[in-house]
């Protein structure tokens, strides 16, 4: 069986090479690559919603280089230490898989035996974290319409994506983690400084959420070396500063051919009620 259901009728989903089925006879192709569709056409607001193959591509290959790395080591301890021995995990809004194939591996190395999967609005990043090594399932779908089961998943990632509490309080399981990961105030400062005259830190806050127990903050912070103009446009475009920056800040940045800059997270740990 998979960890997905079906999103047109809630059904279980069993996977065979090359679609997954539920037993009333839908049907979801496996592409090539190894994912799955799970976004009916009616819950699409664009043609290609998400991360576009461009971006896709400079978001792998800049987490892939490790600038990230403290922050999915943090995660890998933290899921090692809020999961059984055979851990149901999913990842809400997975990206490229750097997170959830790190959460994996640091599973299976603390003896456990996880069933992972991840989803993601993005089919052109889909097709990139389909490919990794990890037996994780991945599918095209909505946080908000979540293709899973009520009460089933142990341990829920949510890294820098919309935050669909209901969804998520929906499928963990009474007494289920869920990690969120937020910027904190210094993140990117020193790149903020180069976009614009007055930057400004960002908000940090300890929000309570209703159907959740808040267990605790696990601030991670680092300063990182961006060695090339490529690294550092690609860090840019993982920004909501890509968006929004004056032409002009845009201008000083292409200039730079390095950059040391702060990465500063927090994870916020809660448990369902």
């Amino acid at each position: 069986m998979s960890l997905f259901c079906c999103p047109i009728c809630g059904a279980p989903l069993r996977r065979t090479e090359h679609t997954y089925r539920c037993p009333a006879g839908h049907s979801y192709d496996i592409a090539r690559e190894g994912y799955t569709h799970l976004l009916p056409a009616n819950r699409k607001h664009s043609k290609m919603p998400g991360d576009d193959k461009g971006m896709a591509h400079a978001r792998r290959a800049f987490l892939d280089k490790g600038y990230y790395r403290p922050l999915r080591d943090a995660l890998c301890e933290l899921s090692a230490a809020m999961t059984g021995d055979r851990p149901r995990v999913l990842d809400s809004g997975c990206g490229e898989g750097y997170y959830t194939a790190g959460i994996h591996d640091a599973l299976v190395g603390a003896g456990k035996a996880p069933e992972m999967a991840g989803i993601d609005i993005s089919k052109s990043i889909l097709r990139l974290a389909a490919k990794r090594p990890q037996p994780i399932e991945y599918a095209v779908a909505s946080s908000y319409h979540l293709p899973v089961a009520d009460d089933s998943i142990e341990l829920l990632i949510n890294c820098f994506s919309p935050l669909a509490l209901e969804e998520f309080c929906r499928v963990l399981v009474p007494g289920g983690h869920f990690l969120y990961v937020v910027p904190s105030a210094q993140h990117l400062w020193e790149m903020k400084e180069v976009l614009y005259d007055h930057p400004y830190p960002n908000e940090v806050k300890e929000t309570p959420y209703e159907g959740f127990r808040y267990l605790t903050i696990r601030h991670v912070e680092a300063v990182i070396r961006l060695q090339t103009q490529e690294d550092i446009h690609a860090l840019f475009q993982m920004t909501p500063y890509y968006w929004k920056t004056p032409r002009d800040g845009k201008a000083r940045l292409s200039a730079l051919d390095t950059l040391d800059t702060t990465i500063s997270f927090d994870i916020h740990a809660y448990q369902r009620i």
